[in-house]
């Protein structure tokens, strides 16, 4: 080992440059940002989707109609869904927890119960909305609807 050797420990040294640290330094006077314009300044802060002072996307793009906030989305379900999970396990009732663990909604969803299909068993289906279609069908069937 000899003197032409050495190295700094790594993880010891940094690699990036100190910036207006005067002109010797390499990146003195303009501190590397250039000379004049917003982005020289102190500061600046490029606005998001800001592309040069083109017209930027979402001003380009043509908005039109009307978004209710006050929507409410429900996950439909079907009579022929609830009749094909009928078939594969005996159930009397059906709610929230069994869609969710069933995989047709989610834990938050709310579920609207629709009418296409048949339901030939009894059968109480709880649910935060019913289409009559669906409500007769089901108590045709002999089964009960319960609005959560």
């Amino acid at each position: 080992m000899n003197l032409s050797n050495l190295k700094p420990a790594a993880g010891s040294t940094r690699n990036n440059k100190r910036l207006g640290r005067g002109e010797g330094s390499g990146g003195g006077g303009t501190a590397t940002r250039g000379h004049k314009g917003a982005k020289s300044r102190s500061g600046y802060s490029r606005k998001s989707g800001f592309e040069g002072g083109q017209m930027p996307l979402q001003r380009r793009v043509p908005k039109f109609g009307f978004t209710n906030i006050n929507r409410v989305e429900y996950k439909g379900i079907n009579l022929d869904v609830l009749q094909g999970l009928l078939e594969n396990g005996a159930v009397t009732s059906m709610d929230q927890a069994y869609f969710v663990e069933a995989g047709l909604v989610s834990k938050n969803a709310k579920i609207k119960i629709l009418g296409r299909g048949e339901l030939t068993t009894a059968l109480e289906v709880h649910a935060h909305a019913f289409s009559k279609s669906a409500v007769e069908a089901i108590e045709k069937a002999g089964g009960k609807v319960v609005t959560l």
